[in-house]
């Protein structure tokens, strides 16, 4: 509360190796959002459901801490949980891709393609207090766009493994560009 008092976005590391109230505690004092989630409770996932708190779910850290589970998305969604994805990028989960994210999402959590990309973008935005001028293609916000070598957005949650990034779109200028040598990726000049 004290954070909170002094003007900070309280964000609450919830629930992760065990149940601790973690859930329960973010939405009693109206966190922004909850990373991890594993263990939490069904009352937890309802009561931040009823105080818009974001689940940031994080499946590589899961993963690489072989707890032999993921949290539990479709309960959070079907609550009514706006759900996030991260990476968790850190000494102990070495997993910088959010493609590889999106896939373990739709193969681990059950989460749909759709919701998945959702989760990776505006919901994300939201869960940092960004979408305002992040996270979804709008008239006014940032143009921040990874364009992907894929059919469809189906594709993203069953071809994981390789890079299908084919540009990055920076605040409207290409900062990637796979076609300008397609035997790599080139790095442009900004």
């Amino acid at each position: 509360m004290a954070a909170k008092n002094h003007g900070l976005r309280v964000k609450v590391h919830a629930d992760e190796m065990s149940w601790s109230g973690g859930a329960e505690l973010a939405a009693d004092v109206g966190a922004i959002s909850a990373e991890h989630l594993l263990f939490s409770s069904v009352d937890g996932v309802k009561a931040m459901a009823s105080k818009g708190v974001v689940a940031v779910l994080l499946p590589a850290a899961a993963l690489s801490l072989m707890l032999g589970r993921f949290a539990d998305a479709r309960l959070m969604i079907d609550c009514g949980v706006p759900v996030a994805l991260g990476t968790d990028f850190n000494p102990s989960c070495l997993v910088e891709s959010m493609q590889l994210i999106v896939a373990f999402a739709c193969h681990f959590m059950r989460l749909t393609p759709a919701e998945a990309i959702t989760a990776a973008t505006i919901n994300s935005a939201h869960a940092v207090g960004r979408a305002g001028d992040v996270g979804s293609l709008e008239v006014g916000k940032r143009a921040d766009v990874v364009v992907l070598d894929a059919p469809n957005h189906k594709f993203l949650g069953y071809h994981f493994g390789v890079n299908l990034v084919e540009k990055v779109v920076k605040n409207g200028r290409v900062v990637v560009d796979k076609e300008a040598n397609p035997s790599e990726i080139v790095h442009l000049e900004e």
